[in-house]
C-alpha cells in the first residue's frame, strides 16, 4: 500500500543508515583493554600518566549528534510520519492506519521525536519495515 508522505523515502532511509552508524559506534578511548593501566612512578609515588588534551583521546564521533540535528530539524508532520512509520513497522498499528498513526504521534508528542525515537530499541528496523509495509 503505497502512501503520500510529507517526508521522502530517502529521507527515511538516510536516517535509517544515520542511526545504524550511530548505534554501531565504538568507544575508542580505551585501547586493547589497558583502562584499568595507571602510569605510576614508584620513587616518587605520583601518577605519571599526562595525556595534555590529545586529540586521539577525544571521541569526536559525531553519528548520533547528527542523527538527532536530522531528526529534530524535521517539520511536525513529517515527525510525525516518522514516528508513524515506526510504530507499523514495530507492529502497532497496520499499513492502512497510517493516517490514524500519523495523528496519534501528533497528538503524543510531548518531547522531542529524536529523544522518543532514539530510546526505542531496534528503531532502524522498525523504520525498514514500516518503509516495506506501506510500499516504500
Amino acid at each position: 500500500m503505497a502512501v503520500d508522505l510529507s517526508i521522502s523515502a530517502d529521507t527515511v532511509r538516510l536516517l535509517i543508515q544515520k542511526a545504524r552508524a550511530a548505534a554501531n559506534t565504538v568507544d575508542d578511548s580505551f585501547d586493547g583493554g589497558h583502562e584499568g593501566d595507571i602510569e605510576f612512578d614508584e620513587e616518587t609515588l605520583t601518577d605519571t600518566h599526562h595525556h595534555d588534551g590529545l586529540a586521539e583521546e577525544e571521541n569526536d564521533d559525531m553519528s548520533e549528534a547528527e542523527l538527532r540535528e536530522l531528526i529534530d530539524d524535521l517539520n511536525v508532520d513529517e515527525a510525525a510520519e516518522l514516528v508513524a512509520i515506526a510504530w507499523i513497522g514495530r507492529g502497532d498499528f497496520e499499513a492502512d492506519d497510517f493516517a490514524n498513526a500519523t495523528l496519534e504521534a501528533k497528538e503524543r508528542a510531548t518531547r522531542a521525536t529524536s529523544s522518543y525515537l532514539l530510546g526505542i530499541p531496534l528503531f532502524p528496523d522498525y523504520l525498514e519495515g514500516g518503509l516495506d509495509a506501506l510500499g516504500l
